[in-house]
C-alpha cells in the first residue's frame, strides 16, 4: 500500500470509524508492531514468547489508532511505536515474574559499579568489572541482558514520553538549540563507542535493521551482535546519564 493509499485510508477512518476500516489499518501498520516486540525481545526472548509480545503490541497500535491526533504534526510511526512500546511493558510488569534473584544481581553489580566508580574516579571498563566479579566475558553478557530486563520493566514513564510529543514546527528557538544540543550529545556518546559498536547502534536504531540482518552484515552470529548492543548501550547510559538522556532499549 502506498503513501497514497495509506492517507485515503485514514481520511475514511476519520469519516467512518468502520470494523473493516480500523482492521484495514491494523495489518498495514502489523509490521511496525513486529519491528518493536523484536526490539524487546533482545532482552525477554528467554522469558516470553516473541509471538505474546506481538500480541501485547498489538493492543497498543490498536490504541494508537484510536488516539491519534492528526492536527498534531507528527508521524503516526513514531506515536505508534511508543504506545506499543508501551503496552508491551505494561503486559510484562503485570506478569510480575521477574525471580528475587535477578532483581539482587541488579542491585549487587549496581553498587559494584558505584564502588568502583568511586575508587577509579570514572566508570569502570568491562575487563575490571568482570575482573571484580571473577565472571567470564560469556557470563558478563549474559548478566548484562538479565539486568536489563530488570530495568525495562521497571520504566514507569513511557506515556509520559508519549504525552510530551510536540510538533517540532511549532518549537520555540530556544527548544529548537535544546534539541540541536541533544542531538550533538548523542552523536558524540556513540562516537565514543568502538568502530563495530558504533555500526550496531546506527544499523538497530537509525536503520532498523533486524538482529539477523546486522549479524549477516558484520559476519558474526546473533549472540554476538546481541553482546555488542547491549555492550554498547552499557556505555552509553552513564554518558547520557549526565544530561538526564536516555537511550531507548
Amino acid at each position: 500500500m502506498d503513501e497514497k493509499e495509506v492517507s485515503k485510508l485514514w481520511s475514511t477512518y476519520r469519516q467512518n470509524a468502520s470494523k473493516e476500516t480500523k482492521q484495514a489499518l491494523i495489518a498495514h501498520y502489523a509490521q511496525l508492531v513486529k519491528i518493536v516486540a523484536g526490539r524487546l525481545g533482545i532482552y525477554l526472548n528467554n522469558y516470553v514468547e516473541v509471538d505474546d509480545l506481538m500480541g501485547y503490541g498489538v493492543i497498543g497500535l490498536i490504541d494508537a489508532i484510536d488516539k491519534f491526533d492528526h492536527e498534531k504534526q507528527v508521524k503516526f510511526e513514531t506515536y505508534a511505536s511508543l504506545r506499543i512500546r508501551g503496552a508491551i511493558i505494561d503486559e510484562i510488569r503485570k506478569l510480575d515474574w521477574v525471580p528475587r534473584t535477578l532483581r539482587k544481581k541488579q542491585k549487587d553489580l549496581t553498587k559494584k559499579c558505584l564502588e568502583m566508580e568511586a575508587e577509579f574516579g570514572r566508570p569502570p571498563t568491562q575487563e575490571e568489572v568482570m575482573k571484580a566479579l571473577e565472571i567470564n566475558e560469556e557470563e558478563y553478557f549474559r548478566l548484562m541482558q538479565e539486568t536489563n530486563i530488570n530495568t525495562l520493566i521497571s520504566i514507569d514513564e513511557h506515556e509520559g514520553y508519549v504525552g510530551s510529543i510536540k510538533d517540532e514546527a511549532t518549537q520555540t528557538p530556544d527548544q529548537q538549540i535544546q534539541r540541536q544540543e541533544l542531538m550533538e550529545i548523542l552523536r558524540l556518546a556513540i562516537e565514543s563507542l568502538s568502530e563495530r559498536e558504533q555500526l550496531v547502534i546506527k544499523l538497530y536504531y537509525f536503520e532498523e535493521l533486524t538482529l539477523k540482518e546486522i549479524s549477516h552484515i558484520l559476519e558474526v552470529s546473533e549472540s554476538r551482535v546481541s553482546q555488542l548492543h547491549t555492550n554498547s548501550i552499557k556505555k552509553l547510559r552513564p554518558q547520557l546519564h549526565k544530561y538526564n538522556l536516555s537511550f531507548p532499549l
